[in-house]
């Protein structure tokens, strides 16, 4: 399996990995195709694929945040059971952030993620690909380590609409032991930060945000 990185919209192997987003994920979490040419040639952005005899059998996108020495894994995608795809995804991406963080001079301090909360939303099919079912992706997610920030959640609608998102858990992977809790800055800085790009939020988000800058410490609590 080859782990190949995508820059640029003309890339085939987009094509199919833009059709297999339409696949499992809900409408108002894919980005359409041609939103996606500034994303793909931003180098902040890192959007990789797994590609078995030539088809796109997963993907992931993530980002590296310098200043603040942590990671958001946007989303990962498996396409097809019985092929190690998303253990190869995991330690392939793990590899590249940590030698990013290498880079900046700093060992990673953690990556966040959203994790769908399917005892809330039990909707989601997600193509009907089992490894993709947020019950088997949630007990996977915490042996991995990831721990939701305990918090009331929402997510603004990627389709820049206002709407409120719920049913999922912001969550975090803490790379030391030990840690319980995380400083209510860091999470702020890095909301604001990955929600910039829309500019239509919903005012429950800003009210979420307005909340957690009331506190100085949020804790991490199991999945």
């Amino acid at each position: 399996m080859e782990y190949s990185r995508i820059t640029n919209i003309e890339d085939p192997l987009f094509k199919q990995m833009h059709e297999l987003m339409q696949e499992v994920f809900p409408p108002e979490e894919v980005l359409e195709f041609s939103l996606w040419k500034e994303p793909l040639e931003d180098p902040g952005i890192r959007v990789f694929v797994a590609v078995h005899e030539g088809k796109v059998v997963g993907a992931t996108e993530y980002r590296y945040y310098q200043d603040f020495n942590v990671a958001m894994t946007d989303f990962t995608i498996i396409g097809q059971a019985g092929l190690g795809i998303g253990p190869f995804l995991a330690q392939k991406r793990l590899v590249d952030l940590q030698a990013l963080a290498a880079e900046n001079g700093k060992k990673l301090f953690g990556m966040f993620a959203e994790i769908y909360d399917p005892y809330r939303v039990e909707h989601h099919e997600f193509g009907g690909i089992k490894p993709m079912d947020p019950y088997v992706r949630r007990e996977v997610l915490a042996h991995l380590g990831y721990k939701r920030i305990d918090f009331p959640y929402v997510h603004p609608s990627w389709n820049n609409d206002g709407e409120a998102v719920t049913g999922l858990d912001l969550c975090f992977l803490p790379m030391e032991e030990g840690v319980q809790e995380l400083e209510t800055d860091l999470v702020v800085s890095f909301l604001k930060r990955y929600y910039s790009v829309l500019s239509n939020k919903p005012e429950s988000w800003y009210t979420m945000v307005e909340d957690l800058e009331a506190k100085e410490r949020v804790a991490l609590a199991y999945l």
